[in-house]
């Protein structure tokens, strides 16, 4: 079902802009691959329910399937099949290299997800 909703715009908004900053300024081991992948299934899982009044647990595991996807592309190597190889955007946007650690990471995001939507709707009961 379609709609609006203010509260996940907000929240894909404010988890956009930090991502573009980790992008931009962080260069290290840890903010950047790590909680750079944790917060990417966060803002994806927000876009969706920004503008789709989705049930919590499928949207999460789509996402989640979605991210692994991703990621198994990357040992494929779809940005150089794309022809995109030249292409920052697309380097950072789909990514480059497979890691079990993004696995993870992505899977640590959506078990934020899950523990505050039940916190969230247990507070609105």
């Amino acid at each position: 079902m379609l709609r609006f909703s203010k509260t996940y715009f907000a929240l894909t908004l404010f988890l956009f802009v930090v991502e573009c900053l980790i992008g931009v300024y962080a260069h290290d081991r840890f903010i950047r691959p790590f909680i750079g992948d944790l917060l990417v299934v966060i803002l994806i899982y927000c876009f969706l329910q920004t503008f789709f009044k989705l049930p919590v647990v499928s949207t999460a595991i789509a996402v989640l399937i979605f991210s692994f996807i991703i990621e198994a592309l990357q040992y494929y190597n779809l940005v150089e099949m794309l022809g995109l190889q030249d292409s920052k955007l697309a380097r950072i946007i789909i990514g480059t290299s497979f890691s079990w650690y993004d696995i993870w990471a992505y899977v640590g995001g959506i078990a934020i997800v899950l523990i505050l939507e039940s916190v969230f709707h247990k507070s609105n009961k």
